[in-house]
């Protein structure tokens, strides 16, 4: 596994060109390469990619996705348009990939600026815990929005993987 970097999801507009950079590194090293992303905020661009380079991507819009479902999450938006998603991942580093990333810990001002059109903060936990429930609660706090505990587990996205890793050994070349 060779991860990219997460904060790259702050700037989607890289994470096509970012994922082609370490798969041509990685396709000289290895019979075969599957990189897994969902769209990801790129707006087709990852996908555009993929299809020149002849790869699969793992499903789905975001990685929301891969741990609710894309139907759960269209229930869960289509319930409240101003919801505010964490995973796992983003509780644990809410400080730094949010709060620091948007100048929060600068410039608290700014929180209703960024989130005026939020209602709710809904977290998908993949493996809840005493320790993520409070992060959690601490995060959903520190936007001043209320929390929702959708337990995901992380099944859906281990399936997808696992099809993906599939695909790849089937094909010898599967980025997704």
């Amino acid at each position: 596994m060779h991860p990219l970097p997460p904060l790259l999801h702050n700037r989607p507009g890289l994470i096509a060109e970012r994922v082609e950079e370490l798969a041509d590194e990685l396709e000289e090293r290895y019979a075969a390469v599957a990189v897994g992303y969902a769209d990801c905020g790129t707006y087709g661009a990852l996908d555009a990619l993929c299809t020149r380079r002849g790869w699969s991507r793992l499903t789905g819009l975001h990685c929301y996705d891969l741990y609710a479902g894309a139907e759960r999450m269209r229930e869960l938006l289509d319930q409240e348009p101003g919801t505010y998603v964490l995973t796992d991942f983003l509780v644990r580093s809410f400080d730094r990939t949010v709060v620091a990333e948007l100048g929060l810990d600068r410039h608290p001002e700014l929180r209703d600026d960024y989130f005026a059109h939020y209602r709710r903060v809904v977290w998908l936990a993949q493996h809840p815990d005493a320790e993520l429930r409070a992060l959690a609660e601490r995060a959903a706090e520190r936007i001043g929005l209320p929390l929702e505990v959708v337990d995901t587990g992380q099944t859906l996205l281990e399936e997808a993987v696992e099809q993906l890793l599939r695909d790849a050994a089937a094909t010898g070349v599967v980025t997704g």
